[in-house]
Formats: structure tokens, sequence, C-alpha cells
């Protein structure tokens, strides 16, 4: 993505949003805009040195966002799980301390 472009859509959406998700499409449907969002496959906080493996997405979650230009944000987001390969726990992004540390509303971290 182009830094400029990073840039705006950082202005635009909640903060810190861009670290940890990927927009992978846009629709304006009347006068409301759905994005829909997936979460990179960064390792959670504690299992960086921890062999994981994604085990793709859980249900998508739908978030009332602040309105752009006039228009209703709808957040559609994905959030990934993945599984401790020496363990074989299923684990998520705990999302109360991602909301803490990047100063996410709390709107979005719910």
């Amino acid at each position: 993505m182009q830094e400029a472009e990073r840039k705006l859509l950082s202005l635009l959406m909640p903060e810190g949003l861009l670290e940890y998700f990927q927009i992978l499409e846009v629709d304006q449907v009347d006068n409301q805009l759905h994005i829909y969002l997936d979460e990179l496959n960064i390792a959670p906080t504690g299992y960086e040195n921890s062999k994981l493996e994604s085990k793709g997405f859980m249900p998508s979650t739908e978030i009332s966002d602040f309105p752009i230009r006039g228009q209703k944000v709808t957040l559609h987001i994905r959030r990934r799980r993945w599984t401790v390969l020496d363990t074989g726990d299923i684990i998520t992004r705990d999302w109360n301390l991602v909301r803490e540390g990047a100063r996410m509303t709390t709107e979005f971290g719910l």
C-alpha cells in the first residue's frame, strides 16, 4: 500500500486497526459503507516464539463505526484463530490487551 493511502486510511479508520487487519473489500450500499477486514497472520502476544498454524477465521462480527462523510459505516471483521502445534491448543488474540495498548475504541475492541 502506498504511504499516502495508508496514512489517509489510518485517519479514517479506528486507531491501530491497520496494524492488525487487512482491508479486503469496501461496498457502498445506499447511504452506508461496508468495510470487510481480516486479521493479519501475526502471532498473538506471548506466542511469538511458538510454532503456530493459522486455522482460518472465527465468524464475522459487525461493528458500527463513526460515519465517514455522512455515510454510516459498518466494519465486518473476521478474527483469526491459530493452533499451537506443540500442545494442540486453539488460541485467538486477546483484544482487551490490544485495545489498551493500541488505544482502539472500546466499540472496536469489543
